[in-house]
């Protein structure tokens, strides 16, 4: 009657080795209960303690972690110190990031591929390697395990036209009712096929500060009803770009000869979020702003911020492989054994 995916046990993962001040004393408080946090005044906002803190958080509210009870979640202390740190990672964001409320041409850039890019999905298809297509998996699975979560948060915060066709994207993120054709498990399939290890959480102590980030910005716009704007801008990045990604990926996984196991979830990317481009803009997009035409500066802003995310997480990878060392902090078995500064 279930697939096999429904039958899985569900485990919190550990949690993470504290990088600096404010992510121990997340770490300890979660562990040991309410205690005086320090201000997050003078941090890096896109530096791995600010970065580690929010994500351990933030990950209050999808699984949590082994050990730490639920109510942690709402624990006022810990609510407090998250506020703090997102207000000084929005600040960053909004001071690195040029506003705008032209929608129309932020989506329509979206859409221009350059002849000849310099990504890591580009890379990787040109002249990748088998363990820099496994690491960049690995950064991946902190999203990816939890597919389309953070923007189910803004499914309440939508009304009429625009949250109906935000649940069809989503219904299809989720497996259109077939939790094997789910997304999450599609990319845990491929980890598996990848030789990786697919439990949840598994390679937060090996993600940069820049893999963090990535994810913090959806998790932070999706549990902020004033960020509902940025959130369907942000989802709108991915779904926007998404399809050739996914095709040079696949291309670089054929390449290399690897597992079809291991291709399945990208070329289920080709096709789907090809789909999902026409359904965000004209289903989502347009009656959200049709009936909140206010919103528009905040869509752009989700876009602008997570291109500007997305760019400093593929320069880390290419600065990385360029000089043959591992982007991942702890280096999978296959990697060089250069540790990045």
């Amino acid at each position: 009657m279930f697939g096999s995916s429904a039958i899985r046990p569900v485990e919190a993962p550990p949690l993470p080795q504290p990088r600096g001040p404010l992510s121990a004393a997340v770490v300890s408080a979660l562990r040991r209960g309410p205690e005086i946090l320090p201000p997050v005044d003078g941090a890096d906002p896109y530096g791995a303690d600010l970065q580690l803190a929010l994500y351990c958080l933030y990950e209050m509210h999808y699984r949590g972690f082994a050990g730490v009870p639920d109510e942690r979640e709402w624990d006022p202390a810990l609510v407090t110190m998250r506020v703090a740190a997102e207000r000084l990672f929005l600040d960053a964001l909004r001071a690195d990031v040029e506003p705008s409320d032209d929608v129309d041409a932020e989506l329509g850039a979206l859409l221009v591929e350059p002849v000849e890019g310099t990504g890591p999905s580009w890379h990787l298809a040109r002249e990748g390697e088998r363990w820099q297509v496994r690491e960049y998996v690995a950064h991946r699975s902190l999203y990816h395990l939890k597919e389309a979560d953070p923007q189910a948060w803004v499914i309440a915060r939508l009304d009429g036209p625009a949250k109906a066709a935000l649940v069809t994207v989503e219904h299809d993120e989720y497996g259109a009712g077939d939790p094997d054709r789910m997304h999450a498990r599609l990319f845990a399939d491929m980890m598996q096929a990848l030789d990786l290890d697919d439990a949840y959480g598994t390679y937060l102590d090996a993600a940069p500060a820049e893999t963090l980030a990535e994810v913090n910005f959806m998790s932070l716009c999706g549990l902020r009803r004033a960020l509902r704007g940025a959130l369907v801008g942000q989802f709108a990045t991915v779904e926007l770009t998404s399809s050739p990604g996914s095709d040079r990926l696949v291309r670089a996984m054929r390449r290399l000869e690897l597992p079809a196991a291991a291709v399945a979830f990208y070329a289920e990317h080709v096709e789907a979020d090809a789909v999902h481009e026409q359904l965000i803009r004209r289903g989502v997009i347009a009656p959200l702003l049709a009936g909140e035409p206010a919103l528009a500066a905040d869509v752009v802003f989700g876009i602008r911020a997570s291109g500007l995310l997305a760019d400093r997480f593929g320069e880390h990878l290419l600065d990385c492989w360029a000089h043959d060392r591992p982007s991942l902090l702890q280096p999978l078995p296959d990697a060089p054994r250069r540790v990045p500064a």
